[in-house]
């Protein structure tokens, strides 16, 4: 079992895009929820997963992902994603010794942009690049549950503004 360590950030500034040394365009559509996990589907280009998330402990979350047919996925994401679906450019920066990534969402997310950085153990030491900003592992308002849903609510694209101008939705 592959455990997924991560850490996410807001992004102060257009400086990682100078040091990206690729970007993927990716599609995500949520199958399901369930005590603190999901079920994702993922295309980039023509390769596509499956993906079940587990509960978080800290930062931390049990992660299993298996490669599944393009067509497959297609169909999942037209037939059973029903409107949970989100796109992303992703940017991949090296720095420290990591490969720090940003989301750049569009639809009902545009605007909105966000680093991760994925760690090879919870304690790990972090030198994070300048153009990182507050940090915002833990916190609801920035799982893309959370942001597709307040879209949905507000019936238009969510800024990090709006984001920001929820209370804090607790940390888990």
């Amino acid at each position: 079992m592959r455990l997924e360590i991560e850490r996410k950030f807001l992004v102060a500034g257009e400086g990682w895009r100078a040091a990206a040394a690729r970007a993927s365009e990716f599609r995500d559509g949520l199958l399901g929820q369930f005590a603190h996990g999901k079920v994702r589907i993922r295309l980039d280009g023509d390769k596509a997963w499956i993906t079940v998330k587990g509960a978080r402990q800290g930062i931390a979350r049990p992660e299993f992902e298996y490669e599944i047919p393009l067509a497959d996925a297609e169909a999942m994401l037209a037939n059973l994603c029903h409107g949970r679906i989100i796109a992303k450019t992703r940017s991949f920066i090296p720095h420290g010794g990591l490969v720090w990534t940003v989301d750049e969402f569009r639809g009902p997310l545009e605007g909105v942009v966000l680093a991760e950085v994925e760690l090879d153990a919870e304690e790990q030491a972090l030198s994070p690049p300048d153009w990182v900003g507050a940090e915002v592992t833990g916190d609801l308002r920035f799982r893309q549950s959370t942001m597709l849903h307040l879209s949905a609510t507000l019936k238009r694209a969510v800024t990090l503004a709006d984001l920001l101008a929820l209370p804090e939705a607790g940390v888990s």
